[in-house]
């Protein structure tokens, strides 16, 4: 464990993401995705490359799979080429997104499991006296479920998707409304995420972070991301915090 010099008279709540922090729903995101890109007559998309796709919403995470596929041998174009792709998976989007969304509620859960360590993290920050909000860029229709199915809802006062604001993650409007919310100052809220979005919606807002070594960053080592600490389960979070 990567420990960090945390006081937990520092915090009056945390703000928890959701995919990839406390449940890897890459099983989810694949058949969902693929079950809508063969409504669309297109190829599937590897998890492997979904992997790198997921925490900026679900917008973004249809159009970059509808991209993928359409870009020859999944490469990413550049240029005027990558402006024809994105012309051509936009004119798909509102398609894309209905048969996604008939999909992802369908299956919401199914193919997904929570963390080792996770309970057992928000039993201590909540044994701490410590308020807890959960944040993500996944659509308020598919969180809420995901939260109660993997009996996770009962640990917040509030859960917000990427529909909940105005802008997502890494923007720090969310944060910062989540706060208002919590009735928090953000250098009082602890932000726990799984990113480098976490991160600098974190740096932006002005709440301290910390990140889980696990998770979807992007493809990118996240040990490289400016962050205030990292855990390898959040089981270790009330030491981190202590």
């Amino acid at each position: 464990m990567n420990s960090i010099s945390f006081d937990h008279t520092r915090f009056d709540a945390a703000i928890v993401d959701l995919d990839g922090t406390m449940v890897d729903t890459l099983g989810d995101f694949a058949v969902s995705l693929n079950r809508m890109l063969d409504d669309l007559s297109l190829p599937p998309v590897a998890p492997a490359a979904i992997e790198k796709m997921v925490g900026k919403g679900s917008e973004h995470l249809i159009l970059s799979a509808l991209a993928h596929v359409m870009s020859p041998g999944g490469a990413a174009p550049e240029g005027a080429k990558a402006q024809a792709l994105h012309a051509r998976a936009q004119a798909l989007f509102d398609q894309a997104w209905g048969r996604y969304q008939h999909h992802y509620l369908a299956i919401n859960g199914q193919h997904s499991a929570v963390y080792p360590g996770v309970v057992e993290g928000l039993k201590a920050l909540r044994s701490r006296g410590l308020r807890l909000a959960c944040l993500t860029n996944k659509p308020t229709s598919f969180a809420k479920p995901l939260l109660a199915a993997k009996g996770l809802d009962g640990f917040f006062d509030f859960a917000f998707g990427g529909d909940a604001f105005a802008r997502k993650k890494p923007d720090p409007l969310p944060l910062l409304k989540t706060c208002e919310a919590l009735g928090t100052v953000p250098a009082r809220t602890l932000m726990i995420g799984d990113s480098s979005n976490d991160a600098k919606a974190a740096r932006a807002a002005g709440c301290p972070v910390v990140l889980v070594t696990y998770g979807y960053n992007h493809g990118e080592p996240i040990r490289g991301v400016d962050a205030d600490g990292f855990v390898d389960s959040l089981a270790e979070i009330d030491q981190a915090v202590s």
